[in-house]
């Protein structure tokens, strides 16, 4: 079983692109895999690296964007 670090974003259209987008970034710096899963409310991004959590969670700050462990 792999280990999985979630975080439900709540963002929709744009916003979430752009995440999409900065996920596959901090994923591909660091050589790991990602995806999204569709939450009861919001959009959970998973890493396989607590580091990528973590630096996926600063640039959700930065952006404004609500998120929380999922």
């Amino acid at each position: 079983m792999r280990n999985e670090h979630c975080l439900i974003v709540h963002a929709a259209g744009r916003q979430l692109d752009l995440l999409r987008g900065e996920a596959s970034r901090i994923a591909k710096e660091k050589q790991i895999n990602w995806w999204t899963d569709r939450a009861d409310v919001g959009t959970r991004f998973c890493f396989e690296d607590v580091n990528a959590k973590e630096t996926f969670a600063l640039t959700c700050d930065n952006f404004g964007i609500r998120c929380g462990d999922g």
